[in-house]
């Protein structure tokens, strides 16, 4: 079969408000071939990954990249790895490529596995799924006290590990830090587990990053999470040398395989966090996370958007047993809880499973792409190349 049609759906809500949550917009995609229908998504700025799409060629190195995807054949995985590359080639110099193939790509898988009747852990190579142990993934408190109010949350709901991330952590004084870190932990209780997101709040300043070291051991938090930029690998290094048993986690702006790898090999992290949206989607995601394994670090997957996007991420690390950590949004705007029909829920163990199903397993809720779909229209010359399209 041939890849007839790849459409985008620009969603939001209302109101997009400044602060780090993810999940206020998506960029919905939609891919047909041979009478088949796949669903990814991709985890950026929609317009831009919309534009790199369509955009009108620049070179021969910057096409854009529907002239990579669209009549391409697809009948088995390799022709996912080819287009791929294909699409990394013809638009090397197109930045926002590598966004605009990650929702495809997942988009491909969720097809073929449709059309081959296999859940996409199996074309993957996996011969079994893996329970993961789902940690609650909330932003810090603006005070210790609201902190406390979500970590005791997490508890009640049964989750045994949380992550606190961005908000006022690692923006004003140490002491300030540690009263977070220490509401954290109290509301967890003494066994739950720890994680810890700074958000690249430090950018490249080890010194400072290495004032929160103390407070993080007291706390028994088991990472620390983007200290730094992606692509201060100098820096990684420096304070996972300083870190002693707490971890360094990063890798979720890795956009690229070679962006992972580097995190692995030079920034000296425990924990890689690679996002399906970013980084090429799943065939580049399961390549990270076979390096991973051959380094010795622990994969984990990075999501915060619809379960859409957490179906896909957990596809390329289903299969591995003892990486079990697995990002689980669980303060998603409307936008993100109505996307889909269906939703991965924790079994009466607490855990989460990548769904035993054709593709991913996860189906749109197309009344709710109605509802937040924004009607976009680009030109160029006078010239229609793009128009949101028909649901």
């Amino acid at each position: 079969m041939k890849i007839e049609s790849v459409d985008f759906f620009y969603l939001s809500m209302p109101e997009v408000l400044d602060i780090g949550d993810g999940s206020q917009d998506a960029l919905l995609v939609r891919v047909r071939a041979g009478g088949f229908e796949g669903w990814g998504e991709c985890e950026a700025a929609p317009l831009p990954s919309i534009a790199a799409w369509m955009c009108p060629r620049s070179h021969s190195a910057c096409k854009p990249v529907r002239d990579s995807v669209l009549g391409q054949k697809l009948d088995g995985v390799a022709d996912i790895t080819r287009i791929g590359d294909l699409v990394r080639a013809n638009s090397l110099d197109l930045l926002q490529a590598d966004h605009t193939l990650s929702g495809v790509d997942i988009a491909l898988w969720d097809l073929l596995g449709k059309k081959l009747g296999q859940p996409v852990w199996k074309l993957l190579g996996y011969k079994q799924s893996f329970p993961k142990t789902p940690y609650a993934s909330v932003l810090f408190g603006d005070t210790p006290q609201e902190t406390l109010k979500k970590g005791r949350a997490a508890q009640k709901a049964g989750y045994r590990a949380a992550k606190f991330g961005w908000g006022p952590f690692g923006r004003t004084t140490v002491a300030a830090d540690r009263e977070q870190l220490q509401a954290a932990r109290e509301g967890l209780g003494p066994d739950g587990m720890l994680l810890v997101d700074a958000g690249t709040v430090w950018v490249d300043d080890v010194a400072r990053a290495a004032q929160a070291l103390p407070a993080l051991r007291e706390t028994r938090a088991l990472w620390l999470e983007e200290p730094f930029v992606s692509g201060a690998l100098d820096a990684y290094r420096a304070l996972a040398d300083q870190t002693g048993p707490l971890k360094l986690a990063g890798g979720e702006g890795a956009h690229n395989i070679w962006m992972a790898r580097h995190m692995m090999q030079h920034g000296g992290v425990g924990y890689i966090q690679i996002d399906c949206g970013r980084i090429g989607g799943i065939s580049v995601a399961k390549q990270a996370a076979d390096d991973a394994v051959a380094r010795g670090v622990t994969f984990v997957n990075h999501t915060f958007t619809s379960h859409l996007a957490l179906s896909a991420s957990l596809q390329p690390f289903a299969g591995l047993e003892k990486d079990v950590i697995c990002e689980y949004p669980v303060e998603p705007k409307p936008l993100a809880v109505e996307l889909t029909v269906n939703h991965l829920k924790r079994d009466a163990n607490g855990s989460v499973h990548a769904p035993d199903a054709p593709g991913l397993g996860i189906a749109p809720d197309l009344a709710a792409v109605k509802k937040y779909l924004v009607p976009v229209e680009i030109s160029v010359r006078g010239a229609v190349l793009y128009r949101s399209p028909e649901i």
